[in-house]
């Protein structure tokens, strides 16, 4: 992928946001956001993440700190002079224009003639897969389709950073999934800086080149969607990536990286992570349990549900419950039998105690 020759990177210096005399909604942040990269900021609501966003696109002033665009310290100016489109989760289209209307209505106020409007208008459609619906209005097109047309809106004014505020929330799981890769497919071609806002994992996890995992105002770890999710820097983050399994252990000792740990009657090595001797945590993925070992953990069937293309098992331990994956649909565990579990070999992470 190459980059585009507009696309900028966004930094973030000591940026904190307040309402008010003492709602901090962003707290003291550093972020460098790289050109031609997606970058998603991720976390529950109220975590900051919206805000930070906005910050970017101007439509709130940060309280302390600096955010640059570029070479450009955007901090102050308001968002008609930053060079930013955003992507709306309620996509903001004007019901009584045509698609072609909607997608020309910013570029009537960039300085083009009529017909380099209607070019440009035009190729944005046909970038989203829209060619040939231009006269039709956005009532006559479906959810997915509405939602192009708002990318297309934006794409067309050649931004040097795109942002997208939880543009997926409105559609359903399956067209969710088919735009988050219309939107993936384009960043990529284009060599586009996009910031992304969602409260959905899967969703950040399939479009991101980064993810920024916020938590109360600030954040928790920033790292790829591969790193994030198998080594997470704590339980929020294994909790919040995925669904992890949070199990009390004992490292027993602990050598070069290695640690050794104890949980009942399983015994499993695994990187230390910088853990030491003593009491800490094990995040397991529900994928990466082993069922029907020779020797392990001794677990109760509490429940056995079938989804299709798995099985999905809560567990009884000896230290609480755990939820289980499993492809095995054709030999399934029945509900109060007992099992034998293990570990894979590569997936659970140490973390600290509690």
């Amino acid at each position: 992928m190459s980059i585009n020759a507009k696309a900028a990177p966004v930094s973030f210096r000591n940026v904190t946001k307040v309402y008010g005399k003492d709602v901090v909604a962003v707290d003291d942040i550093n972020l460098e956001i790289e050109a031609g990269k997606l970058v998603t900021l991720l976390g529950p609501s109220g975590c900051g993440k919206t805000t930070t966003l906005r910050m970017i696109a101007g439509l709130e002033i940060a309280t302390k700190g600096s955010i640059f665009i570029g070479d450009q310290d955007v901090t102050l100016l308001p968002a008609t002079d930053r060079d930013v489109s955003m992507v709306f989760q309620s996509y903001a289209l004007f019901p009584h224009m045509s698609v072609m209307e909607n997608v020309s209505y910013g570029l009537g106020f960039s300085g083009f003639d009529k017909s380099e409007t209607r070019d440009r208008a035009q190729h944005g459609l046909d970038l989203v897969g829209l060619n040939g619906f231009g006269d039709r209005l956005p009532s006559e097109l479906s959810g997915g389709q509405q939602q192009r047309v708002a990318v297309a809106r934006a794409l067309v004014l050649e931004p040097q950073v795109l942002l997208f505020d939880e543009p997926l929330s409105n559609l359903d799981a399956k067209l969710r999934r088919q735009v988050r890769e219309d939107i993936r497919d384009i960043q990529q071609n284009l060599g586009l800086t996009v910031v992304y806002v969602t409260h959905d994992q899967e969703e950040a996890l399939a479009v991101s080149d980064e993810i920024v995992v916020m938590r109360n105002a600030s954040i928790a770890q920033v790292g790829h969607p591969r790193e994030l999710y198998d080594a997470p820097a704590d339980r929020f983050v294994a909790d919040f990536i995925g669904e992890a399994n949070i199990i009390p252990c004992e490292i027993t000792d602990v050598k070069g990286d290695v640690a050794h740990i104890r949980m009942d009657d399983l015994v499993h090595r695994l990187p230390a992570r910088g853990l030491l001797k003593g009491r800490a945590n094990l995040a397991v993925r529900p994928t990466r349990f082993k069922l029907g070992v020779s020797e392990g953990l001794v677990m109760k069937v509490s429940k056995a549900t079938y989804v299709g293309s798995r099985m999905e098992y809560t567990l009884e331990a000896s230290f609480g419950r755990v939820f289980v994956v499993s492809e095995d649909v054709d030999n399934p565990l029945a509900a109060g039998a007992d099992v034998t579990v293990g570990l894979d070999a590569i997936g659970p992470v140490l973390l600290p105690a509690d």
